[in-house]
């Protein structure tokens, strides 16, 4: 019973009834020009719905009314698009056409469909308020009153029926076509990359930096030095003000979709990373081959990233382990290779976001990313290529 009665309930319903009985307007107006069957109204459709603008206009209303949870999408199924072939353009007509016959048949229901109702509960008396009704001619009695709400029921049973079948039709006459689907879907697709890229961006960035602040703090409290603490205090103001630049950065481009984002650092500051890992007491041994600052701004950026995602890996799970990094830059490739001693913690700590955003950042770039143990060490490889990168 909820079930039957919940589209009386829903507000598109009534949306619907609107979007049906906007057209007895003009219908009215033709038809208190030209009375008769507006088959006039009907030809002139044809013309009208062959102008591209008119494809916009009824996809604008048909979402607003017939499909107001779409409106905006990107994957909206009604499209608000200007027709560009003439499949379209016949297809808006064809919609006008039936968007008229569901008007006369939704607004003569509209009008008449409560008029019985009054008839039948007017019949019940005889009371004289029917007498150029449809029933003025029957005997009173009690059971017309019973009978009053039928016609009522069948009005909104029958505006939900032509709602659907009316939302169905726009869905099918003005859906969007194969290109405007595939703009839809290459714009989905940026939107999904982009806030895969900016996860990454955060985790990576603010991870690296709680990270190493953690393990100073700590390397601080347990060293019992006043200079080591000074050291330790002034490379966490370091690292927690370049973790502030990197969300500034992406708030900003969340906040202005069409903000650039080429201020992100690239790998000729890997030598602040190092810095930033010594300061927390690690030993890295770091081995640069090749020239670094001739790298394309796109592999250099997602370099940093890779190497920033390394190191916070080995502070996070090894502790204070000797470190030893491996940047290399071949005549078609950037080689990045790190390396810890594995310590029981890394065995057993969960899988976390990090290996797979490297995965994920060597994979948009063609390469391949490594991590795992090799001969008693923890090892990230990850291999760039340099051809087709700008």
């Amino acid at each position: 019973m909820r079930r039957l009665l919940a589209p009386f309930a829903t507000p598109v319903t009534y949306s619907r009834w609107i979007h049906l009985v906007a057209p007895l307007a003009l219908i009215s107006v033709w038809l208190f020009v030209a009375p008769g069957v507006p088959w006039e109204l009907a030809l002139l459709a044809v013309p009208v719905g062959l102008l591209p603008v008119m494809r916009m206009g009824e996809g604008v209303q048909a979402q607003l009314l017939l499909a107001p949870g779409e409106r905006g999408r990107a994957d909206a199924t009604i499209s608000v698009a200007p027709a560009t072939t003439w499949g379209e353009k016949w297809r808006t007509v064809l919609w006008l056409e039936l968007r008229l016959l569901f008007s006369i048949v939704v607004g003569v229901a509209t009008l008449w469909l409560p008029a019985t109702s009054i008839s039948l509960a007017g019949a019940v008396w005889g009371d004289g308020t029917d007498h150029d009704g449809i029933f003025h001619l029957i005997e009173p009695h009690s059971w017309y009153g019973a009978l009053a709400p039928l016609p009522i029921l069948l009005l909104f049973a029958l505006v939900v029926l032509c709602g659907r079948l009316s939302t169905a039709a726009a869905r099918r006459l003005l859906g969007p076509s194969r290109t405007e689907r595939m703009s839809a879907l290459e714009e989905l697709t940026e939107q999904l990359l982009e806030r895969n890229r900016i996860a990454r961006e955060l985790h990576d960035s603010i991870g690296h930096a709680l990270t190493v602040s953690v393990v100073q703090a700590g390397a601080a409290s347990a060293a019992d030095d006043p200079e080591f603490t000074r050291r330790a205090l002034l490379a966490i103001e370091e690292t927690g003000r370049a973790a502030l630049d990197d969300l500034e950065r992406v708030l900003r481009v969340l906040r202005e979709p069409g903000a650039s984002a080429d201020r992100r650092p690239t790998l000729i500051s890997f030598e602040q990373l190092l810095d930033s890992a010594r300061g927390s007491g690690v030993a890295v041994d770091a081995e640069v081959t090749g020239c670094v600052d001739r790298l394309p701004d796109s592999l250099s950026r997602e370099g940093y990233r890779i190497l920033q995602e390394s190191l916070t890996n080995a502070l996070r799970h090894a502790g204070r382990v000797p470190v030893r990094v491996r940047i290399g830059v071949e005549r078609d490739r950037l080689e990045l290779d790190v390396r810890n001693p594995i310590a029981e913690t890394t065995l057993r700590s969960p899988r976390g976001h990090g290996l797979q955003g490297m995965r994920e950042r060597a994979r948009l770039l063609g390469g391949s990313a490594k991590a795992g143990p090799h001969h008693g060490e923890w090892q990230v490889r990850v291999s760039l290529p340099l051809r087709g990168v700008r």
